[in-house]
């Protein structure tokens, strides 16, 4: 990873703490309550789709129904898909209403070889934030190799915009968890790392941050995991 000056006092957390960080995370979400929550919710899907992403990118394919489970009836949350690939790839995909125009598009991504792109998917949502609101951004990856300084710049951007980034790692390390940290910090989100190998923690993540962009803390208390019941936590008081 390729960084400047790193978050330098960010905890790492031992690999048997991910399902109890996991938890924290959900608990904290629901501390937000979301503004403006009249009409649809918009969340941002961000994903990192360079070749080591393959397989996760296959079971988030399998997940992100579960997303639109978590919505109550009475709700309706849009969804639009970013990822980067390759030699200088990002796309953003139309905003769709249902898990299955999602998985659509999800299906017809295959990884490729590449480095990260993660500052264009932050402007992204930088600009789209601008032109409409968008209650949530989630970001899934698992390296970093573009300049960290910038990245938090951007992120902290965001946070002054209120669109807080919901930061999910895979793999243990350190220097990306550190930088991962920092992006949710500055933009006043929360951050967690989760077991490729157990497909329920990133499942309940992504449920926990649509209910909130679909309704705020009250829609999120509706979720009864125990990674939804923690999401709050992390993002009180910030």
């Amino acid at each position: 990873m390729s960084e400047k000056n790193p978050a330098r006092h960010a905890a790492v957390t031992p690999k048997g703490e991910v399902r109890n960080e996991v938890a924290a995370f959900v608990k904290k979400v629901g501390r937000l309550a979301r503004p403006n929550a009249a009409g649809d919710g918009r969340l941002l899907f961000g994903m990192d789709a360079t070749m080591s992403r393959q397989p996760t990118w296959d079971m988030a394919v399998s997940l992100q129904a579960g997303m639109f489970d978590a919505i109550p009836k009475d709700a309706a949350l849009q969804v639009q898909l970013i990822y980067f690939r390759g030699l200088g790839e990002c796309r953003a995909s139309k905003w769709v209403l249902d898990a299955k125009a999602l998985a659509r598009l999800m299906s017809t991504i295959s990884c490729q070889g590449g480095n990260t792109q993660i500052g264009r998917v932050f402007a992204h949502a930088r600009d789209e934030h601008k032109k409409r609101r968008i209650h949530a951004a989630i970001y899934v990856g698992d390296a970093i190799e573009e300049n960290v300084d910038e990245l938090c710049a951007k992120a902290g951007e965001l946070g002054l915009l209120g669109l807080p980034l919901f930061v999910f790692q895979e793999g243990h390390d350190s220097r990306v968890e550190a930088a991962f940290r920092e992006f949710a910090r500055l933009s006043k989100g929360a951050y967690a790392r989760f077991d490729s190998s157990a497909p329920q923690q990133l499942a309940d993540l992504l449920k926990a941050v649509a209910a909130y962009a679909s309704g705020g803390q009250a829609h999120l208390r509706l979720q009864s995991s125990g990674a939804a019941r923690a999401l709050l936590t992390q993002i009180e008081g910030r």
